[in-house]
């Protein structure tokens, strides 16, 4: 988010170079807490090697993203500054439809979207961004070979037992966002199921700030096979320094995200998983209630 001053309400747009591996600054941001439903971590190295385990979830993670591009959904995204009251004192607010148009062609169709009542901040290109494609994260086999990942070890949400990394970019490429943060993959299912952290760069320069607060995504099962993002809250306190004539602030920001109403594209698309092509989507719905069992269910945003 940019600040907004006195002088003036334009899109700041940031203008960056590649640079190695990222250290934020600490200070421009107050982290959100850890939600509660996590377990303890345990240290135990597992027994597939944590460079075998990335290999196999980079490659599960490539199979959902092509299949997420051929289903439709909505997106629900508010943006909210809060006092010290906390109450909401501001509020951006926009429904989208992901579809595709009559070539076939994906695109966003806006459903809903009343004028903004944010004052203290303003949305940025880079805000944008990641509602759109930086909350709900998704880490290919072509794009892990720009982070450096760590494992951490084993960790229960809610009833999920997953496996923690540790993840964060090599390098910062202009117009790029990257995650600064941890994932958690599910142990049966080698598919990212939770998400936390900040997307980066953040512009900390006096009077050109686009800070960003940090957030978590849930995902879940929504076919029977892959983990789709359900839902994202953000919330920090952001700290604006100031400067060219105006004072610095802190501000309050709350971002939530839902995402709904999945559905597949056409009848002729075929997505593969495990090798296997997927049913359709009536086949789909026949199976729907039997697809309902413990395994599946999705940690609880809390």
């Amino acid at each position: 988010m940019g600040f907004r001053n006195r002088w003036g309400t334009g899109l700041l747009a940031v203008a960056l170079v590649a640079t190695p591996a990222i250290t934020q600054d600490k200070d421009s941001f107050t982290p959100m807490p850890m939600d509660k439903g996590f377990g303890p971590i345990d240290l135990t190295p597992p027994a597939t090697s944590p460079d075998e385990i990335i290999k196999k979830f980079a490659a599960k993670e490539s199979e959902f993203q092509d299949a997420l591009n051929h289903y439709t959904y909505r997106r629900v995204a508010r943006v909210q500054t809060i006092d010290d009251d906390n109450k909401v004192d501001g509020e951006y607010y926009q429904v989208d439809d992901v579809i595709f148009d009559p070539s076939g062609k994906r695109t966003e169709k806006v459903v809903f979207a009343p004028g903004s009542t944010l004052e203290r901040i303003q949305m940025t290109p880079s805000d944008m961004q990641d509602i759109q494609r930086g909350y709900p994260f998704v880490l290919t086999a072509d794009d892990i070979g720009q982070y450096d990942i760590k494992y951490v070890g084993r960790q229960k949400i809610d009833d999920v037992d997953c496996y923690a990394f540790d993840v964060s970019p090599k390098q910062i490429v202009k117009g790029h966002r990257y995650l600064l943060g941890r994932i958690w993959v599910d142990t049966s299912d080698l598919q990212i199921v939770v998400t936390n952290g900040r997307m980066v760069p953040d512009d900390t320069r006096k009077g050109n700030e686009d800070l960003h607060p940090p957030f978590m995504t849930w995902r879940q099962q929504v076919d029977g096979h892959f983990w789709f993002p359900v839902y994202t809250k953000g919330e920090g306190i952001l700290h604006f320094s100031g400067g060219h004539g105006y004072m610095g602030q802190d501000v309050h920001i709350r971002d939530t995200v839902k995402y709904t109403d999945y559905k597949r594209f056409g009848s002729t698309s075929k997505i593969i998983y495990d090798g296997k092509e997927l049913p359709t989507q009536d086949q789909k719905q026949d199976q729907k209630q039997d697809q309902k069992n413990p395994q599946s269910q999705p940690p609880k945003p809390h």
